[in-house]
Formats: C-alpha cells, sequence, structure tokens
C-alpha cells in the first residue's frame, strides 16, 4: 500500500510561512518569500478564493500583495484587517472583496491578448510573475494601514503576533524577549514589558485579558497586563526525563466544545537540544481559569514545528519539522490523521477552515479541513472524514427488534413457553 498523501490546493512562487482563513468571504491568505536577498524570489501576501467544484475543494488566485524586499513570517486575522510580521516591523492590511465592475473596449481587448483568467478545482496554479488574478465578478483590494517596529534586538525579528478577543488590540513578541501590545489601527504602544530571557517562540491572548507566553528560556508564563500571574508547569502529572531539557513550542487557547464560556489552553513541548535519539514530544491541555495540567499525551518523535486549534475547540492541527501534519481531538489528545513528511520540509503553519460563515458550505460532507504551507511553497489541504456515529433512537429499535426475534424463536422452538 502506497504512503497516503495529501493533496495540494495552491503553489506559491516563493517559500511560505503563514497562514489565515477568512470565514466570511472563504479566503484563504497565505504569504512568504524570498526576503531581502537578490535571489529573484519575490515576497507577497497571496489571497485565495476557496470553492467547492464539481464535489471538492478548490482554491484560485484572487489577489497578489506585493510586500516589496520584505517576507512575511507570521500573520494574524482580525475581520479584514490583517496583522503581518515583517522583519522587525509588523504591517497592518486592510482589505475588500466587492464585484468586479465592467471593463472597457480597451480592458477587455487587453485581457483576451493575456489569455483566459486562470480558475481550478484542487489542482495547483503557479503564478510566477506575481501579478494579480481576479475570480470572474469579484475582485479585492488592499491598503496598507500603518506600520511599527516591533522588535529591537541586535538582529531584531517579530516571531510571532496575535489579536485579543474584541480585536481592539495587537500583542507581538520577538527575538528580543519583550511583549509589545499596541492599538488597532493606529499601533499606538499600550504595554511593553520583558517576558523572557531569549527569544519569545509564541503567545496567545485570552478573553478575559490574560497573555501565556513561551520562549527559549525553557519557561511558559501567564500574564495579566505586565503582572506574572503563574508559570507553568507540565510535568507535574507528567513524564520527567532528568537529562532532558524541554522547552514551550507553541501555545493556543481553544474554547470547550458546548460550553463556550470555558477555555482550554493547550501546548507543545519539544527538547530543547537535537539528539540522536529523540525523546517523544509532548501535547498538553490545561485548563483555561486556573492553568493546571489536565491532560499530557505523547505526539511523537518527530519535532512539531506549528499548532492550531480549531474554531469549536474539537481538534488540534500539527506541523513538524519533517513535514508531517497530522490532526488530534482536543479532548483526549489522540491521533485521528496523520500524514508523513507531506511536505518533505519544515511545515511553517497550519490553520483549520472555520465552522462559521462560509465554513459549513466549503467543508461539504467532513468533518474538518486543516491547510498546511512549508517551505515548499506549497498549500495542501487534509480532510478528516466524519466519524460514523448510530443514532440512539436507532440502537433503541434494534434492541427492541432483537428481543421480539429471541421472543419468536423460543416460542417456535418451545410451543408453550409463553
Amino acid at each position: 500500500m502506497g504512503r497516503r498523501r495529501a493533496p495540494e490546493l495552491y503553489r506559491a512562487p516563493f517559500p511560505l510561512y503563514a497562514l489565515q482563513v477568512d470565514p466570511s468571504a472563504g479566503l484563504l491568505i497565505a504569504a512568504g518569500g524570498g526576503g531581502a536577498a537578490k535571489t529573484g524570489i519575490k515576497n507577497g501576501v497571496h489571497f485565495l478564493q476557496l470553492e467547492q467544484i464539481n464535489g471538492r475543494l478548490g482554491a484560485s488566485l484572487l489577489h497578489s500583495h506585493d510586500t516589496e524586499t520584505r517576507a512575511t513570517m507570521n500573520l494574524a486575522l482580525a475581520g479584514n484587517i490583517l496583522a503581518t510580521g515583517q522583519d522587525a516591523h509588523c504591517h497592518l492590511l486592510r482589505f475588500q472583496t466587492h464585484q468586479q465592475k465592467g471593463k472597457t473596449k480597451a480592458e477587455k481587448a487587453a485581457s483576451k491578448e493575456q489569455g483566459p483568467r486562470q480558475r481550478k478545482g484542487a489542482a495547483p496554479v503557479e503564478k510566477t510573475s506575481g501579478a494579480e488574478t481576479h475570480q470572474e465578478g469579484i475582485e479585492l483590494t488592499v491598503e496598507n494601514l500603518q506600520a511599527v517596529q516591533t522588535d529591537f534586538s541586535p538582529e531584531p525579528f517579530q516571531k510571532v503576533v496575535c489579536f485579543n478577543h474584541d480585536n481592539t488590540l495587537l500583542a507581538t513578541g520577538g527575538t528580543d524577549g519583550y511583549v509589545r501590545i499596541w492599538k488597532v489601527p493606529s499601533l499606538e504602544k499600550v504595554l511593553e514589558f520583558r517576558a523572557h530571557e531569549g527569544e519569545i517562540e509564541d503567545l496567545a491572548l485570552g478573553p478575559d485579558g490574560k497573555l501565556v507566553t513561551v520562549g527559549w528560556d525553557l519557561k511558559a508564563s501567564v500574564w495579566q497586563k505586565d503582572q506574572l500571574v503563574t508559570q507553568l508547569h507540565w510535568q507535574e502529572n507528567g513524564p520527567t526525563f532528568s537529562n532532558t531539557p524541554y522547552r514551550y513550542q507553541a501555545c493556543r487557547f481553544g474554547q470547550v466544545p458546548d460550553q463556550p464560556t470555558r477555555l482550554r489552553l493547550f501546548t507543545v513541548q519539544i527538547p530543547h537540544k537535537r539528539l540522536r535519539q529523540p525523546p517523544p514530544c509532548y501535547l498538553t491541555a490545561w485548563d483555561g481559569s486556573t492553568f493546571l495540567p489536565l491532560r499530557t499525551k505523547p505526539c511523537g518523535h518527530e519535532v512539531i514545528s506549528c499548532l492550531s486549534v480549531s474554531e469549536s475547540g474539537t481538534f488540534l492541527g500539527l506541523g513538524t519539522v519533517t513535514g508531517s501534519v497530522a490532526i488530534y481531538i482536543a479532548f483526549s489528545l489522540q491521533r485521528l490523521y496523520y500524514v508523513r513528511e507531506a511536505h518533505g520540509i519544515v511545515v511553517t503553519d497550519v490553520a483549520f477552515l472555520p465552522e462559521k460563515g462560509r465554513g459549513p458550505e466549503l467543508l461539504g460532507f467532513h468533518e474538518t479541513a486543516l491547510f498546511s504551507v512549508a517551505v515548499d511553497s506549497r498549500c495542501q489541504l487534509h480532510l478528516l472524514p466524519s466519524r460514523r456515529s448510530v443514532p440512539v433512537w436507532l440502537l433503541l429499535v434494534l434492541c427492541v427488534g432483537l428481543i421480539v426475534m429471541t421472543i419468536v424463536l423460543l416460542q417456535t422452538v418451545f410451543p408453550g413457553f409463553l
């Protein structure tokens, strides 16, 4: 039996590092680039229109936004405002979709000379020119709002960005170990404090204003503004390794299914140093109010590179440095889906198709869909088929039928049984 493969949804003309999904318009936003090096590799943010074509989920390039000499390494989405991490700066973009206006005769003639618009289903489209491609009837415009420097180390670099629950604030972290909070959309600085000795690897903002940060100093911290609330200790009820230091690689808040007022925090722990015989990585679920560990499970020996939580909090998506992609169920931390070396190189970001907006329409008969991007310039689609379950009423009918058949059989074999 051949190796399981994930369908390729799109291929960009540059390495991809970050991914977001806009559920209202059904947009997949992928970003990356070659940076400032004069290699001829472009930098940009690609807006892809997701659609169901012949029963399959596909994507077509709607707009290509050029970011000049800056590669986008991380993204955060709030409505139609996109926060992009480019080198040491955070750039805010606003995008809008609207119906395409009628063209003049000259524009129509030019369009005919350029050839037909590119449309596709699940097959990839590579556009090496970096120009815009419009889906018939829809066009997208991008406006640059603000930009601000967010990291001030000797080699400054913004590593992570995220919005708060009502999209009024933006948190950034980078190589200097500082967390900085900014107003949206003015990017006026509200707060700044040193969270870690060394690089901040990831951060997550909860709806109650609490902020979780993880860094290269092996610590994970919970903050209320700039005040330390507690440190996370994932090994309290889990495995202990005296000679193997672990660090937190990622942190994400997620809802508790059917309990929208409660939260879980999920973290990934990886070995701090590469070993010849690598120990396993671990997933941990935490109580979102007490920040006590609820459950810790190993998640394989491949080093985890990124983490995503589905909108409902039901699923976790993982990418690895060796290109593999997996989906776990959040409650039990059990693996439901796995594709080994789906990309063959480090997976830089994963994102679930949201369950609101156009999500259910695009999902079709599948339970969830996870998108992954990597340095190989590819965006891949990972679909989890609906898990079949038997309704309770059907079980009751079967039980009653079985009882009736048993009684009839006994009455036939032993007349006068009843």
